[in-house]
């Protein structure tokens, strides 16, 4: 049983592309952009009008919070709602000793899972390294946002380990849960592994032991 932090948004991102449409254009209400500023966010704005698409990859690039909720809100109505779906969704993945509160992984001591409950929901979901999301702020007005992952195997700031190569993954950092990462990589014979590391005590170990 440990703390999953962000990488709690993989089975986000495996429910809303279950039960949402990519091309849905979705406006981001005040809750959702109302995030802590030392969180990570995609720096939504109330009244920001984005397609669910560009939400999934501010979700799992940028790791955004704001991101996070606005998708809930969009595929349940609330937070709350969407949570439940995220909780029936794990048991139907065979999940067994996870239990989720909130869609983005911010720490509550009843949203927990295990490794192999998170392998589950990233064997079920996967891919990219950047993006250049277009929408509409509240006004009207186009808006660029270019997100680039918080995966340093992808980003080439940590050399890949012999033999593996790193295809996607989703990190996740609480004081509690400390630095976790969830990854889905290709052996030599292109055979799909992945792996998984909770609960590390710094950034750089966490890329030590996922090595």
């Amino acid at each position: 049983k440990l703390y999953p932090a962000s990488t709690t948004k993989i089975l986000t991102a495996y429910v809303a592309l279950k039960n949402g449409n990519l091309d849905d254009v979705v406006t981001v209400s005040a809750n959702a952009a109302n995030q802590a500023s030392d969180s990570s966010v995609c720096e939504l704005k109330e009244g920001d009008k984005i397609t669910l698409r560009d939400l999934l990859y501010g979700l799992m690039l940028r790791s955004g919070n704001d991101a996070a909720v606005a998708i809930a809100e969009h595929i349940s109505g609330s937070s709350e709602e969407f949570v439940v779906l995220m909780n029936a969704e794990a048991k139907a993945l065979g999940a067994t000793g996870s239990h989720f509160v909130t869609p983005n992984g911010l720490h509550d001591e009843e949203h927990y899972s295990t490794v192999y409950d998170m392998y589950l929901f990233m064997n079920a979901a996967v891919k990219s390294s950047r993006y250049t999301a277009n929408y509409t702020d509240a006004a009207g007005n186009p808006v660029t946002k270019e997100w680039d992952s918080t995966n340093k195997y992808l980003m080439g700031t940590e050399p890949m380990p012999e033999g593996v190569t790193v295809i996607g993954g989703k990190t996740g950092t609480t004081g509690e849960a400390k630095y976790c990462l969830v990854q889905y990589n290709e052996n030599t014979a292109k055979e799909p592994v992945i792996s998984i590391v909770l609960k590390a005590d710094s950034r750089d170990n966490m890329y030590l032991l996922m090595s």
